[in-house]
């Protein structure tokens, strides 16, 4: 009787296992949810130009804050820009402070296997910025030098697949934000500065700086926003709004507006 009582309990419990395998797998409400509640709230590093920095009046505007704005009117909800810790954007991201990351975010294997990313939309290379008067002119004369980097960045990945050149340098410094390692390259602080061209060459060109950037780089990429892996239909609608503009015009449009040329890559 309990040898019975036993195997009955056994195929019960086979039985509940198998059932709860084959569940639905939960729906995905991402869009649902952002449509429901009206707001969308990009994170992104308040102090990256062009793509997403203050202006003189502290006003958030950049390249990727009017893509979004556009975005967000066409989806017909509010968009709400929450600046971040960049070295804790994942984690702004997966605590749900945040909707997505979308500002000049560099696409990586790493980061892919941690986030959802839409299509790449403009290119990018990871480029050493020096002051004009110091005499750098390759990667090779800046052995023995002082480098710095915003931390959490891309420019980080870059400098550690780039082994030799790393063991050639005397030391590395991580910064919050690229503007402050510039400043302290002004001062002396630092002999160069490893980050993204379109940034260095924008804030070279808007600040009259006496700065130059190497020919030789560090690595190629691509921009892309960051969704939570599982936020697949947010992702899809964001992405479908995206390639309408990219169709309409008004992605190169706004490109033009903030380089003078249209450099986007979606749809190409």
């Amino acid at each position: 009787m309990k040898k019975s009582i036993f195997t009955v309990l056994t195929l019960m419990l086979v039985f509940l296992f198998l059932l709860s395998g084959n569940a639905a797998p939960k729906k995905d409400t991402s869009w649902e949810d952002i449509a429901k509640k009206g707001v969308f709230v990009l994170g992104l590093d308040d102090s990256f130009p062009p793509m997403g920095f203050r202006d003189e009046q502290g006003q958030i505007v950049g390249f990727d804050i009017d893509v979004a704005k556009a975005v967000c009117e066409r989806l017909q909800i509010k968009l709400k820009l929450q600046p971040i810790n960049w070295d804790a954007k994942e984690q702004e991201l997966n605590t749900k402070n945040i909707d997505c990351i979308w500002n000049g975010l560099t696409i990586t294997p790493e980061r892919q296997k941690n986030l959802l990313f839409s299509k790449p939309y403009m290119k990018n290379r990871q480029v050493i910025v020096v002051r004009g008067d110091a005499g750098l002119t390759s990667l090779a004369s800046l052995a023995g030098k002082r480098l710095g980097l915003q931390a959490g960045s891309s420019a980080k990945d870059a400098l550690d697949k780039a082994s030799s050149f790393k063991a050639s340098l005397a030391d590395i410094i991580e910064f919050d934000e690229n503007m402050t390692a510039l400043m302290d390259l002004e001062m002396g602080g630092l002999d160069a500065v490893l980050m993204d061209e379109i940034v260095a060459r924008y804030y070279i060109q808007q600040k009259n700086k006496n700065f130059i950037v190497l020919d030789e780089a560090l690595a190629g990429e691509e921009y892309g926003i960051g969704f939570r892996k599982n936020d697949q239909e947010l992702m899809a609608k964001v992405q479908e709004t995206l390639d309408a503009m990219a169709k309409d015009g008004t992605l190169a449009d706004i490109s033009i507006k903030w380089f003078g040329e249209d450099i986007t890559i979606l749809g190409k």
